[in-house]
Parts: C-alpha cells; structure tokens; sequence
C-alpha cells in the first residue's frame, strides 16, 4: 500500500470511529442519569429552541368551570410574553397522581400559568382524574395519539417543561414534581426565564 493509501485509510477509519466515540459518550451519560435515580438530568435537545409547531383541542367534554368548555393548546399560545409551565401528563400515570398536589399547590401559591398535555388518554379517564385531583390548568390539549409528545422529546409522563416569553424553552424536568424540584429547579427556572430579554421565537 502507498502512502497516500495509507494516510487515506486511516483518514476514512477516523471518519468512522469519531461519531462512534460521540455515541457511546452520549450512551454513556444516559445511563448514568438513569441509574443515579436522577431522571431529570437527561439532556434535552429542544432546550433553548422554539416549542415545536403544534395545535390540539381541548380534552372531549371537559368542563372548565362556570359551564365553560375547556380550551385547548397551541404553540402560539405559549409565545405571548407570559412565562408558562407546560405539564405533560395522564390519568393511567402513577407518578402523575403522585406530583399532581405539587401542581396544584403551584397554582395556588405563585399564580403561574399552568398548561397541561394530556397524553395517550382517555377523554372519560382524563376528565375523571381531573374531578378527583383537581384541575390546575389554564388550559389542557389532548394529545391522543402522543404526535405531540414526540415532537418535544417527552421520555415518558410526567415530564415538565418551563417556556419562557417568546415560546422557547427554557427548561425540563423529567419525572414527578416535588415540593423540593419546584423549589430548587421550576421555580428558579421561571425566575430566569421571566428575566431573559425577548427574542424572536421563530429564530
């Protein structure tokens, strides 16, 4: 073999092994915040970017109150200047009944927009737990098939998402809220996001 066959062999291995080694740090990392018991340092992809583009209606029959129907979600909704905690959640959830006193206590002691995402549901289950849970959203969107989901990287329910102003996200938290997550992570989050000059959301 020449040379430069030589150099270019080795220069098409390299090609090969550096997206390996990427992989296998990025394998790595997941791993180790799964087994520490620390869910909510899985990296997410999406922080820092525009909410995906998305429209969903609100949960089938839900009432909100007063006789009102509930109110669905839109990406739109959460780029108008108010910094809103998006909850990603569903009836069949075990930790989402575990957290949902969190949000309700959210709610009532800082006053924060609270969206909800109700995933893989049932309309009768959701608006089931809600009657018996409480219902602390400003507006819920019934995400049926889990497209939604998707598209903003969800791992599982519950997860929790801090978007600020202009409708990029600003923060996640991967598992059921607590008293101690909303205090040390959500709560600084929206302090942080609330002070984070404006910028365009389509950018």
């Amino acid at each position: 073999m020449t040379s430069s066959a030589a150099r270019e062999g080795r220069r098409s291995r390299g090609g090969y092994v550096l997206p390996l080694i990427v992989v296998t740090l990025m394998s790595v990392f997941f791993l180790v915040a799964l087994r520490s018991g620390d869910p909510s340092r899985l990296p997410s992809a999406l922080i820092g970017k525009p909410v995906p583009q998305f429209s969903l209606a609100p949960i089938e029959g839900l009432d909100a109150g007063g006789g009102r129907p509930g109110l669905g979600v839109t990406s739109a909704d959460l780029a108008n200047g108010e910094v809103t905690i998006v909850n990603m959640w569903a009836s069949w959830c075990a930790p989402c009944i575990q957290e949902h006193p969190q949000l309700i206590a959210l709610k009532q002691q800082h006053g924060l927009r609270l969206i909800g995402i109700n995933y893989k549901d049932e309309p009768e289950a959701a608006r089931r737990f809600l009657a018996r849970h409480g219902n602390p959203f400003d507006a819920i969107g019934a995400d049926r098939n889990g497209r939604v989901a998707i598209d903003w990287g969800v791992y599982g329910v519950p997860e929790t998402y801090v978007v600020d102003g202009s409708g990029r996200i600003a923060f996640k938290f991967v598992g059921p809220l607590t008293a101690s997550a909303i205090k040390t992570e959500i709560l600084p989050a929206v302090a942080k996001a609330k002070n984070a000059p404006p910028r365009d959301a389509r950018s």
